[in-house]
């Protein structure tokens, strides 16, 4: 039970439920690294404040309904173990916000930090890129980025499930960027057509069924489809792999994130000679391929 009435300031809250997070061991990973930083942004979050700034604010003694609203708020949290993203219903990819909600996986792929620079030595300029595909869309967040960053770029977004393609929308309509990012409900490539894209990425399910029986009480929130890769994580990849040298124009690009299944996904296909693309926060955890690899 969080006593909210004897926590009378921020300050007090921030200790409080920096504790609490720590006692019971919650898992971060959707956002947060740590319970410092979710608890900050979940104090500022529900109460209206800059998200960049806590220390003014630290000794502001806090109402009765502001009490009342943090400690359902934390009460969610800690002990239904609800991540943040789904309490506040917003997500980041840098400076992009995305709308999320148990309908779709919480943004956290590390492809976000790859476009558009990383890519270049690939894809040549960004003004090159005219067609790409963001392959298992979720919330858009991904094709978002693409859109930005690939100004000349029609993009389609793909996904199985017609209730992420409904967050999808959302998001893609919040940006403004309907006229040039397509969402389909498809089966993977099944309602492609005869599509070609000069660069198509993919963040699929990639968690084996192992972890899947492992994975902390926060993952379970979100669902199982855009996580469950099958036994060796690989299944869609596989599916990917298969299909995508249909759908890459003579010297496309293909994108695809992972995890920990380098080993897994090198075993699999030994003849293909994948780039491995570092990023600040992963090591291993993309990969690269292009059209000619495939022959």
């Amino acid at each position: 039970m969080i006593p909210a009435n004897e926590l009378p300031t921020l300050r007090d809250w921030l200790r409080f439920t920096v504790s609490r997070m720590g006692e019971a061991k919650l898992a971060f990973g959707h956002g947060s690294v740590e319970a410092y930083d979710e608890a900050a942004y979940l104090l500022l979050h529900a109460l209206h404040l800059p998200l960049d700034r806590l220390e003014p604010f630290l000794d502001a003694k806090l109402t009765q309904d502001e009490r009342e609203k943090l400690r359902e708020l934390f009460t969610r949290r800690i002990d239904e173990r609800i991540p943040a993203a789904y309490l506040t219903h917003e997500a980041w990819l840098g400076d992009f916000r995305f709308y999320v909600d148990e309908r779709v996986i919480i943004p956290r792929s590390f492809i976000a930090e790859l476009i558009p620079g990383a890519l270049e030595p690939y894809v040549g300029p960004a003004s090159h890129v005219k067609t790409a595909l963001d392959m298992c869309t979720g919330s858009g967040c991904l094709a978002i980025l693409m859109a930005h960053a690939y100004p000349n770029a029609d993009i389609d977004a793909v996904d199985l499930s017609s209730d992420a393609l409904a967050v999808a929308q959302r998001n893609v309509g919040d940006y403004g960027l309907a006229d040039r990012i397509n969402l389909l409900h498809s089966d993977m490539f099944e309602n492609i057509g005869d599509k070609h894209y000069d660069l198509i990425i993919s963040n699929p399910p990639y968690v084996t069924s192992v972890a899947m029986h492992a994975l902390p009480q926060e993952y379970r929130h979100e669902p199982t489809l855009a996580l469950a890769g099958g036994a060796d994580g690989l299944d869609v990849v596989r599916a990917i792999f298969d299909e995508a040298p249909r759908h890459l124009n003579e010297s496309g690009t293909l994108v695809v994130e992972v995890g920990d299944g380098k080993d897994a996904v090198e075993t699999a296909f030994p003849n293909l000679p994948f780039v491995w693309l570092d990023t600040r926060s992963s090591s291993n955890s993309v990969l690269l391929l292009k059209r000619e690899d495939f022959d």
